[in-house]
């Protein structure tokens, strides 16, 4: 799969291109927040979360609108710009997963939706995944979701979870928490965890799936 810059730098309108899609998605009605909603239930309120890879700060803005504290970053400045814009009461930088430069932690929580971990360079991902758990609080979470036919295996994926110094904690064919099935599933949405914790839990880390489907 090509890089997200290979592609902006081929088509210089693909990132706006990009976000007027997701704009009409939003204007017929479509749900664009399962993600927001999943990692939701993941944190107690008022965490700290960084969106790695967040484009136009659709999932971010959601979760800060939520009263979480968040932070967004991706490599694409127009995007960033309109996730400023659109979501001043989150912090957006741009950024790169597999440079130096991520902000300073630690998160509770780390969210990388969108196929963000196929637009890397190939072989860079666990480059990313250590990136991620470097800034990543004791106990703390990262959710990250990729399509399986896209030049990143879910053992790869795992392997690279591993030499992070993380565990896989979950693995699920959807954001909506639908099983994954090996041979099956087309779709990996992988839940990784840093072991301890910073602080105690105001609850379990159980998924409250009645509160998930309501909100």
């Amino acid at each position: 799969m090509p890089t997200w810059k290979e592609i902006t730098d081929r088509n210089p309108q693909h990132s706006a291109n990009y976000a007027q899609r997701w704009d009409r998605i939003a204007a017929e009605g479509k749900d664009i927040f399962g993600e927001a909603r999943l990692v939701d239930a993941l944190v107690d309120r008022k965490s700290r979360i960084l969106d790695a890879g967040c484009g136009q700060g659709r999932i971010g803005g959601y979760l800060a609108q939520r009263g979480h504290t968040v932070t967004g970053v991706d490599i694409d400045p127009y995007l960033i710009g309109i996730a400023r814009s659109r979501h001043p009461e989150a912090r957006w930088q741009v950024g790169d997963l597999v440079g130096e430069g991520l902000p300073r932690g630690p998160f509770d929580a780390i969210v990388s939706a969108g196929n963000v971990l196929t637009f890397l360079e190939p072989g860079t991902q666990v480059t990313a995944w250590s990136n991620l758990a470097a800034v990543l609080a004791p106990g703390g979470r990262i959710a990250a979701g990729f399509g399986l036919d896209r030049g990143y295996s879910l053992e790869q994926c795992q392997a690279d979870i591993e030499e992070a110094g993380l565990t896989t904690s979950l693995l699920l064919s959807s954001w909506d928490i639908r099983p994954f099935t090996r041979g099956e599933s087309t779709f990996a949405v992988v839940i990784a965890q840093r072991a301890g914790h910073d602080r105690p839990r105001a609850k379990t880390a159980t998924i409250d799936l009645g509160r998930l489907r309501k909100l």
